[in-house]
């Protein structure tokens, strides 16, 4: 019985807590949506995202081509699945990059006093650089591909992470059982994934949603400005780039794929407020 009792005291997890929030629960079924979409999206749509039909060039929506087609004749609604892949899969491998290098440096910053100054100021000389611009440097220098995407983006948001990370840091490395973990000579690697990084999943969690929200946002407009993603690849920017020259006389081209990544970045947005509302202590007793 006692069992029994404790069972049905027990708190909810996160899933639960998420689906008392309506607005949280509902970015994270778009977002779910959203990847099985881009996943499937050769069983969905019968169109080549690559595929050109001149003949058919500048359609608007219709049963047979839900989006329209774009100038050379492809479906729109095909390509919009498509570059839902390559955006979904940068904003993702941004995220984890910039979540190495941004725990990498807020551990040694924040674990190490002989290290918090040179390793902050590092940080804050990277964060002095506007985001859009000190990518697209990284790009240029780089050159344009989604790799290299990914690794100038992972550098821009880095240092975000990092501070979140050393602040935590600072805090953790004075509790009673880290001390007690350093006086019986536990070994400091140890140390630092048991006790430290164990106790950041919280708000690294928040900050990744929202790094993932941003990563998706820049990725767009560098393949806007054409110094991004290869044009060969189909991505949203790619297609609003390419949409704005036929705002007058076909604006879909331009409407869906921007549709797209209003309702992804949103929808990534509310997740990572609903996180941040459950996941800290402060802000949780007030939901």
């Amino acid at each position: 019985m006692a069992a029994i009792a404790q069972s049905g005291f027990r708190e909810p997890n996160l899933l639960m807590k998420m689906a008392s929030r309506p607005t949280a629960m509902a970015g994270l079924l778009i977002i779910i949506a959203m990847i099985v979409l881009a996943l499937l999206a050769p069983v969905i749509s019968p169109y080549d995202p690559a595929q050109l039909a001149v003949r058919n060039r500048l359609q608007p929506p219709s049963w047979q081509h839900l989006f329209g087609t774009d100038d050379l004749g492809r479906d729109v609604f095909t390509r919009v699945l498509y570059s839902g892949r390559t955006s979904i899969t940068v904003g993702f491998a941004v995220v984890i990059f910039a979540s190495i290098i941004g725990v990498f440096l807020g551990l040694m910053a924040g674990f190490f006093r002989r290290l918090d100054a040179p390793v902050s100021r590092l940080i804050d000389a990277m964060m002095a650089f506007p985001d859009i611009l000190l990518a697209i440097a990284l790009v240029a220098a780089l050159g344009a591909s989604a790799t290299n995407v990914v690794i100038a983006l992972g550098v821009v948001y880095a240092p975000r992470l990092a501070r979140v990370v050393r602040a935590s840091t600072l805090v953790i490395r004075e509790l009673p059982y880290v001390e007690a973990a350093r006086a019986l000579g536990v070994p400091t690697p140890v140390i630092l994934v048991r006790h430290v990084l164990r106790n950041l999943t919280s708000p690294l969690l928040v900050q990744a949603t929202f790094i993932f929200a941003n990563a998706i946002l820049a990725e767009a407009g560098l393949s806007f400005l054409g110094v991004g993603i290869s044009p060969d690849i189909p991505t949203w920017g790619t297609m609003i780039s390419v949409g704005r020259q036929y705002l007058d006389q076909a604006p879909w081209i331009m409407w869906f794929p921007g549709g797209a990544i209003i309702i992804t970045v949103l929808s990534l947005q509310l997740v990572g407020d609903g996180l941040r509302d459950f996941l800290d202590p402060r802000l949780a007793k007030d939901v």
